[in-house]
């Protein structure tokens, strides 16, 4: 696959929410230990109904657009924390990509970048406060690099990038304390201890690349 059409977008976040639909579960139970317990509920939610926002949008004929209008309606179906912090990184991302009809590899590493600007505007959180932060600006950073050294990289080249940045920012929460809502109050237990945001983050870009490996 060289570029992504209108058509493909919704596709691809398809493949990130029956990740998510699969993981709901192991989510659930991780942000329970420090939170709501409900991040797993939040993320299978949202993505689960964001291609059907986007598909409503496809007419309009511009990717950014259409990722932009959709987060929109995401947010509004998930208005928690993380699903306002999930929905800002995609219409960042949506600002960044407007006017586009088809995606190229690097306009995922856009994405990315967008995508991380977009959740730390909004969470009003830096890297190192223990957040989805921490894994998904690393997984931009990563495929930044990548193209940086191979401006041909594929589709799947990025994807695989971005999931290798996003699993080292993970692997990287374990030696952070939160520093934000709950999961301040039990710090304790963060020691040692993956971020569910963070993981969030990871699969995320695990669900791109399942669409990528097809």
């Amino acid at each position: 696959m060289d570029t992504l059409s209108l058509e493909d977008v919704p596709n691809l976040f398809e493949s990130v929410g029956s990740l998510f639909a699969e993981k709901k579960d192991e989510l659930c139970e991780m942000d329970a230990a420090m939170g709501d317990g409900d991040l797993g509920l939040t993320m299978s939610k949202g993505y689960g109904a964001l291609p059907g926002f986007l598909r409503e949008l496809k007419p309009e004929g511009d990717i950014g657009k259409m990722l932009f209008k959709g987060a929109m309606k995401m947010q509004n179906l998930v208005p928690s924390t993380m699903g306002t912090l999930m929905a800002s990184g995609i219409m960042e991302a949506g600002k960044n990509l407007k006017g586009q009809i088809n995606l190229v590899p690097a306009d995922l590493v856009t994405f990315a970048t967008a995508f991380a600007d977009g959740i730390k505007k909004r969470g009003k959180c830096e890297l190192g406060d223990r957040t989805i932060l921490d894994s998904v600006d690393a997984a931009a950073k990563k495929a930044t690099v990548l193209l940086e050294s191979n401006v041909n990289a594929t589709f799947i080249e990025v994807v695989d990038a971005l999931v290798a940045g996003a699993a080292e920012g993970c692997e990287a929460t374990k030696d952070m304390l939160p520093k934000y809502g709950k999961a301040a109050v039990h710090a304790a237990k963060a020691q040692g201890v993956i971020d569910q945001g963070a993981l969030a983050g990871l699969y995320l870009y695990i669900g791109m690349k399942n669409f990528f490996s097809k």
